[in-house]
C-alpha cells in the first residue's frame, strides 16, 4: 500500500490536534496565572511536605514500611502545583526522575524501597502512576509556563497511550494496570483492570501532552465499568476486575475485596467534577456519616467489612463525594489535615478533596 496520501492525512490531522492543544494549554495558562493556589499553608501543606517529603525529593509510604512509589512522587508532584511550591515540585520530579525512570521505556518503575539493593527490584510500572506523574507535569507547564515539562510529560504520556491503553477493546478503550501482566496474553481471564487507576481528572489534560490518543474515550470506558463492575449486596467493584467474559467479575487469584485502592474512585470522580448521583451512590451507601471516621473496606462476595479506617482524612472522601452527588456541605471538622496524627496515604488524600472543594465545589465548603 502507498504510503501517499493517507499518511499526510494522518499527519496534517496529529498536527492539527497538536495545535488546538497547544491553544488549549496557552488559555488555561492565561487563565490559571490569575487564580490562587488551590492549597494553602493553612491546610496542612508545610507539616505534609515536613512529614513526607524528604530533602531529596523522595514521598515517604510512612504506612507502607517507608517505600516511595510512582503514585506517591506524582500525588507530590501535583501537591506541589495545587500549592504554587515550585520548588518542592522540582525536588519531587528530580528525585523521581532519577530514581523510578530506570526502565528502557519513558514508563515509571512502581516501586522504590529504602533498605533493599537495587532499590527498584521490580521493573514494572503502574498505569496511576505514570498518568499522576505526567498529570502533574502537564499541570506545571500550565503553572510555570516551563517547556523541558511538557516534553517529559509528552514522553511518558505516548508511552502510556502506546503500551497501556487497549484501544479496540469490548468494553471500549481500556487502561491495563501496567504493562506487563495483565493482558489476555498475560491471564487466561485477561484483560484484569484495576478501576481506581482511572484517573479521571486525568483526562482533562493529557489532551495538552499527547493528543493522538483517546483519552475522552478512556474517560467514558471508566464510567461505564464503575456502574457495570457492582458486586455483591454492596454493589461495590472488587480491587482487580476481570474483563475476559461479557460481564465484569472479580478477577482470578485477588481477594474479590473493595479494598484500599478502591477508595479513590469516588474521590477521582469528584475531581473530575462529575454530579451524577448514580454514580456515587454504592460508595455513599457504604459510607453514610464520614465525619463519624470508622469507614469500612468489604469484602464484595459477602458485604462484610474486613477493615475499619480509623484516620481522619480517609473521611474527606465520602464527604467530597456528598458534595458533588447532593450538594451536601463539607464537615468543618474534616476541613484541615493533620500530617502528624495521619500517615502519607489519608493525608494525601484529604488535601486532594480540599484542594478540589475549594476549585470545583466552593458552594460545599465550610465557611
Amino acid at each position: 500500500m502507498s504510503a501517499g496520501v493517507g499518511s499526510v492525512d494522518v499527519a496534517r490531522g496529529t498536527v492539527g490536534r497538536a495545535a488546538l492543544a497547544l491553544l488549549a494549554l496557552l488559555g488555561y495558562l492565561a487563565a490559571a496565572s490569575a487564580q490562587t493556589a488551590p492549597l494553602a499553608e493553612a491546610d496542612g501543606w508545610r507539616a505534609y511536605k515536613a512529614r513526607f517529603v524528604t530533602e531529596s525529593g523522595r514521598v515517604v509510604d510512612t504506612g507502607n514500611a517507608g517505600i516511595s512509589h510512582s503514585e506517591g512522587q506524582g500525588y507530590g508532584m501535583l501537591l506541589s502545583v495545587l500549592a504554587g511550591d515550585r520548588a518542592t515540585f522540582e525536588r519531587i520530579w528530580t528525585w523521581t526522575r532519577a530514581n523510578l525512570m530506570v526502565r528502557d521505556d519513558q514508563l515509571v518503575a512502581w516501586r522504590w524501597e529504602p533498605d533493599r539493593r537495587p532499590a527498584v527490584a521490580d521493573m514494572n510500572d503502574a498505569a496511576d502512576g505514570d498518568l499522576l506523574v505526567a498529570w502533574a507535569l502537564a499541570e506545571a507547564v500550565a503553572a510555570w509556563g516551563d517547556p523541558s515539562h511538557r516534553v517529559a510529560g509528552r514522553r511518558i504520556a505516548v508511552e502510556l497511550g502506546r503500551k497501556l491503553i487497549l484501544p479496540r477493546a469490548a468494553h471500549g478503550p481500556l487502561l491495563l494496570p501496567a504493562a506487563a501482566g495483565f493482558s489476555a496474553e498475560d491471564r487466561p481471564d485477561g484483560p484484569v483492570v484495576n478501576l481506581s487507576y482511572w484517573v479521571f481528572p486525568a483526562f482533562d489534560r493529557l489532551p495538552l501532552l499527547a493528543p493522538e490518543f483517546d483519552w475522552a474515550g478512556l474517560d467514558r470506558s471508566g464510567r461505564r465499568l464503575i456502574r457495570a463492575a457492582r458486586f455483591g449486596p454492596a454493589r461495590l467493584p472488587s480491587e482487580w476486575v476481570s474483563l475476559a467474559g461479557a460481564a465484569p467479575r472479580p478477577a482470578d487469584g485477588f481477594p474479590p475485596d473493595f479494598a484500599y485502592n478502591g477508595l479513590r474512585i469516588p474521590l477521582y470522580l469528584a475531581m473530575a467534577g462529575t454530579t451524577d448521583a448514580e454514580l456515587y451512590a454504592p460508595f455513599l451507601a457504604l459510607w453514610p456519616r464520614p465525619e463519624a471516621g470508622n469507614l469500612p473496606l468489604v469484602d464484595t462476595a459477602t458485604g462484610r467489612p474486613t477493615v475499619r479506617l480509623t484516620e481522619a482524612g480517609y473521611g474527606a472522601i465520602p464527604a467530597l463525594a456528598a458534595c458533588a452527588a447532593k450538594g451536601t456541605p463539607f464537615p468543618p471538622g474534616l476541613a484541615r489535615v493533620r500530617p502528624e496524627a495521619e500517615h502519607y496515604y489519608p493525608a494525601t488524600l484529604q488535601l486532594l478533596a480540599l484542594a478540589t472543594l475549594r476549585t470545583r465545589y466552593p458552594a460545599c465548603a465550610p465557611r
